[in-house]
């Protein structure tokens, strides 16, 4: 059962890790909005960097309920 465990905490880390790329990358689309007073780019920017919420959100408190589906106890 380590094995599960320490399986579900690097998925953990790889989906916030993920989650934080994109939340980076819609705050540069953002700003570029700005910048370029691109209505377009800064719409883009703000689902991005809200989607990256989402994902970070997901990874830390969705992933480690898998731990309990395999007895784990997480």
């Amino acid at each position: 059962m380590e094995f599960f465990q320490s399986a579900v905490g690097v998925l953990q880390t790889l989906v916030i890790a993920i989650g934080a790329g994109l939340g980076i990358w819609g705050i540069v689309n953002l700003l570029e909005g700005y910048g370029n007073d691109s209505a377009a780019a800064k719409s883009q920017g703000i689902k991005q960097l809200m989607a990256g919420g989402g994902v970070v959100l997901i990874g830390t408190i969705l992933v480690p309920l898998l731990s309990g589906l395999f007895g784990t106890g997480g």
